[in-house]
C-alpha cells in the first residue's frame, strides 16, 4: 500500500505544509533581511491558527495532529532560533572571524529556543492528550514575542536572545496555557495581520500592539485567562 497523500491529506493538512513552508522561507531569508523574516515568522502563525479553524470544522485527517505538530517545531522551533543566531553573529561574527569559544556560546544560546520547543511538543504529544492540558508555553507565542519584539524596534541581538532564552524554559515550565477562544483570537489575528503588512506604519503601530498583548498573555495567560 502506497502513500496515498491526495487522498489522505485533508484541507487543514495542506495549509500546516503551508505553514513550513513559510517558516522554512523565513529561516532561509533571516540571513539578508530578518525583517522580512519577522514578518514571515508572523505570517505562519496566522497560517497555524488558519489551519486549527479548519481541522475543529470537521475537515480534518488521521494524520494532521502529527502534521501540525512536525510543522510548529519547524516553523516555531527551528526558525525563531535560525533567526537569533543570523542576528548573534552578525553582531558578534560568524565562525569564520568568532573566537572558537566565541561562537559556540553564540550557537548554544540561540539553539536553547529549538531545544526546548522540541522537548515542549514531544512531551506534549506523549503525555498529555486532553484538551485542558496545556503544559507549558506554545511555542508560537513566543514566535509572535521574538518576532513582533525586532519588528517594534528591539533589535539588539543579546537583547533578543536573553529574552528568547526566558520564553525557552517557560515552554518546559510546570503551568498550563489556555487556548484563546475565537472571540480573542479573531482580534488577535488582525492585529498580527497589520504587524505582517505594514510593520512600520503609524510608528510601529501595530507590531507593538501584538507585542503588549502577547506578553500580558504570557506573564498572566495561565492564571487570568478562562481560555476557550
Amino acid at each position: 500500500m502506497g502513500f496515498e497523500v491526495r487522498r489522505r491529506l485533508s484541507v487543514a493538512d495542506t495549509v500546516t505544509l503551508f505553514n513550513a513552508v513559510v517558516g522554512f522561507v523565513a529561516g532561509a531569508i533571516a540571513f539578508t533581511d530578518p525583517q522580512l523574516a519577522a514578518r514571515l515568522i508572523l505570517l505562519a502563525v496566522i497560517a497555524d491558527a488558519i489551519d486549527g479553524i479548519v481541522a475543529r470544522n470537521g475537515d480534518s485527517s488521521a494524520v494532521g495532529p502529527l502534521l501540525d505538530s512536525v510543522t510548529d517545531v519547524v516553523s516555531f522551533g527551528a526558525t525563531p532560533s535560525l533567526f537569533l543566531y543570523v542576528l548573534l553573529t552578525d553582531a558578534y561574527g560568524g565562525i569564520e572571524v568568532a573566537h572558537p569559544a566565541v561562537f559556540v556560546a553564540l550557537a548554544l544560546l540561540a539553539s536553547a529556543y529549538v531545544v526546548c520547543s522540541i522537548v515542549r511538543t514531544a512531551f506534549y504529544s506523549t503525555y498529555f492528550d486532553s484538551p485542558d492540558q496545556r503544559p507549558g508555553m506554545p511555542n508560537t507565542l513566543g514566535s509572535i514575542i521574538i518576532a513582533t519584539a525586532y519588528l517594534s524596534g528591539i533589535t539588539n541581538p543579546l537583547v533578543l536572545s536573553i529574552g528568547a532564552l526566558a520564553l525557552s524554559l517557560a515552554m518546559i515550565a510546570p503551568f498550563d496555557y489556555p487556548k484563546p477562544g475565537p472571540k480573542h483570537a479573531i482580534p488577535m489575528g488582525v492585529v498580527q495581520a497589520v504587524a505582517v503588512v505594514a510593520p512600520t506604519a503609524f510608528f510601529r503601530a501595530g507590531p507593538r500592539a501584538m507585542l503588549a498583548i502577547a506578553l500580558l498573555f504570557f506573564a498572566l495567560g495561565p492564571w487570568v485567562y478562562p481560555g476557550e
